[in-house]
């Protein structure tokens, strides 16, 4: 039986500055990556989206991401490992309180945006990420791009660790994210990227920007819910997914 985990990153409103349709997409994904208070949210955001993922039975992740609130963590950072190790550890203890506090379990983490693709190719990074991730809960996913420095970090430190994919990328031939900077980062025709997760998924492969085909072993597919057609999106991705007898479980599950 083919099964494959919707993961979106949700709870990234701050303050009075309201992003994404939280509690409408959450109902279509099974784990929801949530924002930690640097890249995006606020503890209020934090608690309120954990809420709704434990009331939707959704597995809740960490996201995160480099204290850069103006550029939502999408700007690259020159940190040591050690800054990132404490940066990756502090954002952990931030959302596990209002797991615990919810009575729930903390599934896994995913690093945000620059911190994510940056750490995809550099081991060191990789390896202070993980090991952050090791040393607070050792039972916690690593949920990293497929073929990246993350999973193999993730194996040296000896935590778990699942392979995820892009509805919405363009991927290089090395199998990483084309940067958002470069014309076809996204891809903006919903039926090509929804045919894309059905491959991607069955046959494990994807078509590069450059038109070769590629190899992935998605475990986790992530989906993007901030912006307008996003609910529409997940909707159909999900209805997709059910046609070709694709189950959608959380990956801790």
């Amino acid at each position: 039986m083919l099964k494959i985990d919707l993961n979106c990153d949700l709870g990234e409103s701050f303050g009075n500055y309201k992003i994404g349709l939280d509690e409408e997409v959450i109902k279509y994904v099974s784990s929801a990556n949530i924002a930690c208070g640097f890249h995006a949210s606020d503890p209020l955001v934090m608690e309120k989206t954990v809420r709704l993922a434990k009331e939707a039975g959704v597995g809740v992740g960490a996201h995160p991401g480099f204290p850069d609130l103006v550029g939502f963590g999408r700007r690259n950072m020159n940190v040591s490992s050690a800054e990132l190790k404490a940066m990756v550890t502090y954002q952990l203890g931030a959302l596990d309180a209002f797991c615990r506090a919810n009575k729930i379990t903390l599934q896994h983490v995913k690093a945000l945006g620059a911190m994510y693709n940056m750490a995809a190719k550099d081991e060191k990074m990789a390896l202070a990420i993980a090991e952050a991730i090791g040393e607070y809960n050792p039972c916690l996913i690593l949920l990293g791009l497929s073929g990246s420095q993350m999973l193999k970090a993730a194996q040296t430190v000896g935590i778990p660790f699942k392979k995820e994919v892009f509805a919405d990328r363009a991927y290089e031939e090395d199998g990483s994210l084309v940067a958002r900077t470069k014309p076809g980062a996204m891809i903006e025709d919903e039926n090509e990227a929804i045919q894309r997760i059905i491959d991607m998924v069955r046959y494990g492969k994807v078509r590069a920007i450059t038109g070769k085909e590629i190899p992935v072993e998605p475990d986790s597919v992530c989906v993007h819910g901030d912006n307008p057609k996003a609910l529409d999106f997940v909707v159909k991705i999900r209805k997709r997914l059910e046609e070709e007898g694709i189950t959608v479980k959380a990956m801790g599950l």
